[in-house]
């Protein structure tokens, strides 16, 4: 027998002083009238509270679910996992191997899945309250007690609910049969079978209820039984939901009124320590449980927030969860994950035992309302395999009073914001009997969903604990989302897509090479201005530059190879440094996509690491190329992601690509895409993340697709890129004569172990500054659209590479040039010459240039020579 089994068994854990053996309900029967009857072990199994509830003012508190009470958790798995060893006996081995199990969210998800482990080879599904974007529901149902009602159905596999072999639904209580009903009504009507067995650990039927279950499975010609661990019933008094509103909103009010005069913490109750430990079931209904508690102890209180309420620090632990195990059984747990799961714990037990505080002896795991299985687990498994007196239960959303009271299921509360952004919106959420309750840490075991700067504030869960325990730690475990099917392909690569090697940049975009897309630029600027087309649905006819334009790229890129390599080496060490140990990197397409390659070369020639780049298409006022994310997220985590662009100007796309992000995370439930973007150069202080804050002369910006693989720019057209494609764009192969691509990757990247020592230098300095967004390019913008009775930012186009490509894709009217700019203007003043444009000078110019598109634009703005004309 297991170590902390045993150790129940012989009851180490139960309390001798007879004067402290007070049944944790007395409190709510003496005052309200409430009597618990029924088969002796159920004052043990139950406590009484109350709650804000319009239906129903009591609550019955247990104390071996692992929810409101911190329990052994060996005692909380072995009461599930012998309900499911008496289900098997019940059903015999070959209907047993054909059964499904069902838990109900959010109070049985763990005690579900403890069944279907005690049942053998089961497959599990517990409902939910957390809908995940294309998912189709196979069912729901509503549950008319609780504090939240609807329930979701959201298995992976449809097929997990359609066989008809029996059904096992688990929930905690078995108290009027409504829910069971519900549900059962709503699966029969799709997924008939001819047995069902319902498990709970109480039922606590009225004598009226009890006939209902019966009648119902004869009117729908199956067979329905019931398995429990207790029987009783709740007797109520005439009038006691009333009374029991009455009562609560009393101490409610008397609890705040004395939480303001002591300046005490929301929801945190006094000290006191729990110490009711029934023995796990033997038999279950037949083995009587102790209802014995401790005497109260002062438990020590830890570092209390700040004075700004900010937490103390919190210690991540890194579980290494195995990749592909769901973190429960939202959307189904099947036998092989239970087998993936029970290799796992051990080495995941040890990593939690190594960080806890040196000579920590009693340690609380709360698990995070739905998740409870992995939490429970991940608890049973530290008491296994160490000394430490391990405590588990979860966090909730149900409100329920707290009275500290020997007498009182519910003795503390902390109440903190719900940190997992919830479809029926933010609210309160609440641990309760971990306060003052003597634990020398606590780990929160959330999965990465829940795992928000909600949790971090300082009033999240975090503080919320870090005032009650000396050590609080942190597991995250990530969230399962299911596949959606998709046809999405392969990235393309080089050399049948783009001028690239193949391994350096993996375009996530469809092949429209052979689309007639370009369109004179006079054109595509009336038709973009008169609202008659985005400017993502044609292409400018690329520009073929003249020898003296060449020449002037090439004295450039010779001139600014070592400032460019510099810069690279800063932002690719700034994201090692803070965003990921092995990034993601992304491009926007296609300013973006050089500079990501050059940040891959740079940690291979600095690290030695192989890291992924991909190439995506962002198309302003329409977003991110949300297949692209879903291609990403299914084979990488979204929190390793680094979006890379060349450089800002305005901050246009750094603000799309947020709303985009944001957007996303609604319609998918995909999270951990971070919208902050790394760029080479960021003159107008929108990110974080850059090698330089100059504008200066980036080579690349010098030409279109001959410096960028010879790729165009992205295409975004309805009638060519369906709900199901990736954005498009061409390859121009006919360019290849003229292509500089690798040229330009080369040359920067040559110069690499010259400027190492500065670039590392350079970063670590960055690191420690404040490089928080001032937005001043933006505000630059506004003044020069309003000063030149323009009146539109999105035709002023502030730096050097936003100039060039007005000089190159767009209707010029004037480029403004700070007074003084030198060489990396060179090439924009023989581009505004060819075109007869005015460059203008302008002192205290935040930037060293700025284009401006004609800002009333028409076919007779512009000369038969094709240049542009003053207005």
């Amino acid at each position: 027998m297991e170590k902390a089994e045993k150790a129940v068994n012989e009851g180490e854990h139960q309390v001798c002083d007879e004067g402290d053996r007070v049944w944790s309900g007395s409190w709510v029967a003496e005052r309200l009238g409430v009597e618990l009857v029924g088969d002796d072990p159920l004052t043990g199994l139950l406590g009484l509270a109350l709650r804000r509830n319009p239906k129903r003012a009591h609550l019955l508190v247990s104390n071996v679910l692992g929810k409101h009470v911190p329990q052994s958790p060996s005692v909380v798995y072995g009461y599930g996992v012998e309900l499911g060893r008496r289900v098997r006996e019940l059903l015999g081995a070959e209907e047993a191997g054909r059964a499904v199990v069902l838990g109900y969210a959010e109070t049985a998800t763990g005690l579900g899945h403890s069944v279907a482990d005690g049942l053998g080879l089961a497959p599990y599904l517990h409902s939910t309250r957390r809908p995940v974007a294309g998912v189709a529901a196979a069912g729901g149902f509503e549950e008319a007690h609780s504090h939240a009602t609807s329930h979701l159905l959201l298995p992976e596999d449809p097929a997990l609910l359609g066989g008809d072999g029996p059904l096992v639904l688990v929930d905690d209580e078995f108290s009027t049969g409504n829910t069971v009903l519900n549900t059962v009504r709503d699966l029969h009507a799709r997924y008939p079978r001819r047995r069902y067995v319902v498990v709970a650990l109480v039922d606590m039927r009225s004598a009226a209820d009890a006939g209902r279950l019966a009648d119902f499975a004869e009117e729908i010609g199956a067979r329905v039984d019931l398995v429990t661990a207790a029987r009783g019933t709740v007797r109520l008094p005439e009038g006691v939901l009333e009374k029991g509103q009455e009562l609560v909103a009393r101490y409610e009010s008397r609890s705040a009124s004395e939480s303001a005069a002591e300046g005490s913490s929301a929801g945190a109750g006094p000290s006191w320590s729990l110490a009711q430990f029934p023995a796990p079931l033997q038999g279950v209904a037949d083995t009587p449980l102790s209802g014995a508690r401790g005497t109260a102890r002062t438990a020590p209180t830890g570092p209390q927030p700040d004075g700004n309420g900010t937490a103390p620090h919190t210690t991540r632990v890194d579980l290494h969860w195995p990749a592909g195990l769901p973190d429960g059984g939202r959307h189904g747990f099947t036998p092989a994950h239970r087998e993936l799961l029970e290799d796992a714990l051990p080495a995941m037990a040890r990593r939690l035992a190594h960080a806890l505080p040196e000579g920590a002896r009693r340690v609380h795991i709360l698990g995070f309302e739905e998740l409870m299985y992995a939490p429970l687990r991940l608890a049973r498994e530290l008491e296994r395999v160490t000394d430490i007196e391990v405590r588990y239960s979860t966090t909730t959303r149900s409100p329920v009073l707290a009275v500290d009271d020997p007498g009182y299921a519910i003795r503390t509360r902390l109440a903190f914001p719900a940190h997992d952004d919830p479809a029926d919106g933010p609210g309160e959420r609440y641990a309760y009997n971990v306060a003052g309750a003597g634990f020398d840490a606590v780990v929160a075991v959330v999965d990465s969903a829940g795992d928000t700067p909600a949790l971090h504030a300082p009033d999240g869960l975090l503080a919320r604990l870090a005032a009650h325990t000396p050590q609080v730690l942190l597991a995250v475990i990530p969230s399962y989302a299911p596949e959606r099917p998709s046809m999405l392909p392969e990235p393309l690569r080089g050399p049948a897509f783009s001028s690239y090697a193949p391994e350096e940049v993996g375009w996530l975009l469809q092949d429209l090479s052979d689309v007639t897309l370009e369109a004179p630029t006079e054109e595509r600027e009336e038709a973009i201005q008169s609202g008659g087309a985005h400017y993502a649905e044609s292409l400018p006819v690329e520009y073929q530059p003249s020898e003296q334009y060449q020449e002037l790229f090439h004295a450039a890129l010779e001139e600014s190879a070592a400032r460019i390599a510099r810069a690279v080496g800063v932002v690719t060490e700034t994201v090692l440094a803070e965003r990921s140990p092995r990034p993601v990197l992304v491009s926007l397409a296609r300013a973006g996509t050089p500079v990501g390659i050059l940040m891959r070369r740079w940690a291979q020639h600095r690290h030695g690491l192989d890291l992924p780049h991909y190439a995506v298409s962002i198309v302003r006022g329409r977003g991110i190329d949300a297949n692209a994310l879903r291609w990403l997220a299914r084979h990488h985590d979204p929190r390793d992601v680094v979006f890379v662009d060349g450089w800002t100007g305005k901050g246009a796309i750094t603000r799309e690509l947020a709303k985009a992000l944001e957007e996303f995370e609604k319609s998918d439930g995909i999270t951990g895409f971070d919208p902050e973007i790394a760029v080479l150069a960021d003159p107008g202080s929108c990110v974080r993340t850059y090698g330089t804050r100059e504008d200066f002369l980036i080579p690349s910006a010098c030409l279109n697709s001959t410096v960028s693989g010879l790729i165009s720019r992205t295409v975004l057209r309805a009638d060519l890129v369906g709900p199901d494609d990736f954005h498009g764009a061409k390859f121009y192969r006919e360019l290849a004569g003229t292509d500089v691509s690798v040229a330009f990757l080369d040359a920067v990247s040559a110069r690499f172990p010259e400027v190492t020592d500065a670039a590392c230098a350079q970063a670590k300095e960055l690191l420690a500054t404040d490089r928080s967004p001032t937005w001043e390019g933006w505000a630059a913008v506004e003044r020069i659209s309003e000063e030149y009775a323009i009146h539109d930012v999105n035709l002023v186009k502030p730096g050097v590479g936003e100039t060039t490509r007005v000089m190159l894709r767009r209707v010029p009217w004037k480029v403004l040039a700070r007074a003084g700019a030198g060489s990396d203007l060179d090439h924009v003043r023989l581009l505004a010459e060819q075109r007869g444009v005015p460059v203008e000078e302008v002192d205290g110019l935040p930037y060293t240039c700025v284009g401006l598109i004609h800002p009333k634009y028409t076919r007779g703005a512009t000369g038969a020579d094709g240049k542009a004309v003053s207005v």
